[in-house]
């Protein structure tokens, strides 16, 4: 049985890069197969990875399943760059304390999506109670509701300290992107700005209505817009293709 649930762009086009998808809590590769193939239609080669479980696998054991499944996307000439790694949850605090380890795989630039706040916070007892703090998005309940891999009520968790302390300690220099819904009753939203402050080349983007599974709720879209914007300025050294000389809106 495959390890990984991969994502191709159209055929003919040269891939712009390779983006590496890293699960949360609860989560399985099927969750991202929308937000993977979004991306992978603007010609970006998306690897989906199995969610690390942070209390059995330690940072070192996953920099090293990241590293080999980034070397298993390689063509003839190698890992197609830059190497962009995405989190989303426990995901995305794993890939930020990563930062400060060395790999073989060092990405060339992150984005953390839904990063978890370090107060513990019961998000409720009923399945119907948790889709709500994930998501409003009626496609993503259902896709979530209908796979018999989705752990539920993981969500009441916790992330171990260790990690979260490294992932919002993070002074890494490459550029992140960190995404937020600004009604995730999960996140540290002062938390989050002071690190965004802090790290060398940070955007925080608030994405309005959406809750805590962040690529995935109604503004999925968007989102996913966001991300390939980013994507797509990496790649012009971060020099912006776009600015908005005058707008009304």
């Amino acid at each position: 049985m495959t390890q990984y649930s991969d994502y191709f762009g159209p055929e003919g086009l040269l891939v712009r890069g390779t983006v590496l998808v890293v699960p949360g809590r609860g989560e399985t590769r099927a969750t991202y197969a929308r937000f993977g193939r979004r991306l992978a239609a603007d010609a970006y080669r998306v690897r989906v990875i199995d969610a690390p479980d942070l209390d059995t696998e330690d940072l070192t054991a996953l920099a090293a399943r990241i590293t080999t499944a980034a070397e298993d996307t390689t063509a003839d000439d190698g890992v197609v760059r830059p190497l962009v790694l995405v989190g989303a949850d426990s995901g995305a605090a794993a890939v930020a304390a990563l930062l400060g380890h060395e790999s073989d795989a060092r990405p060339d630039a992150v984005v953390l999506a839904g990063l978890p706040g370090r107060a513990p916070a019961a998000t409720a007892g009923t399945w119907d109670e948790e889709l709500d703090v994930r998501t409003s998005c009626p496609a993503h309940r259902g896709l979530l509701t209908q796979d018999a891999e989705v752990r539920r009520g993981s969500l009441d968790d916790a992330v171990p300290e260790a990690v979260l302390a490294a992932a919002y300690g993070s002074e890494a220099a490459v550029p992140a992107l960190l995404l937020v819904g600004d009604s995730d009753p999960l996140a540290d939203h002062e938390a989050l700005a002071h690190t965004a402050k802090s790290l060398a080349r940070a955007r925080l983007s608030v994405v309005h209505g959406a809750h805590h599974d962040v690529l995935n709720d109604l503004q999925h879209r968007s989102v996913a817009a966001e991300v390939v914007t980013f994507l797509e300025t990496l790649r012009n050294e971060l020099r912006p293709l776009i600015t908005v000389r005058s707008s009304a809106w």
